[in-house]
């Protein structure tokens, strides 16, 4: 099974927490972070000053931010798909940090 490779090729910030992405395909994709954002490494991310910082990595063309965090360009592709999976990991993961 072959899994499609997906580039970033832009982002907007349309709101808090919410990104506006324009990927390589033409897609386009209205993004809420709120739900994930939790655990070590996207938690910091609720500081709206750090998750401002989103930036566009030219040579992995993905959305990273100071701290380190990233997300894999196919899972913003299809976030719809991988949200619910993504926002029950996030749930764990603040249960382990609380």
């Amino acid at each position: 099974m072959k899994h499609p490779i997906h580039k970033v090729e832009s982002f907007e910030i349309i709101g808090p927490y919410l990104l506006q992405i324009r990927f390589d395909d033409g897609k386009s994709q209205k993004i809420d972070f709120r739900s994930v954002l939790a655990g070590e490494l996207y938690g910091p991310l609720q500081d709206l000053d750090l998750f401002n910082q989103a930036s566009l990595n030219p040579e992995v063309h993905t959305l990273e931010w100071p701290n380190g965090a990233d997300f894999d360009p196919a899972t913003l592709h299809d976030w719809s798909e991988n949200i619910e999976a993504l926002t029950e990991e996030a749930a764990k993961w603040e249960l382990i940090g609380a």
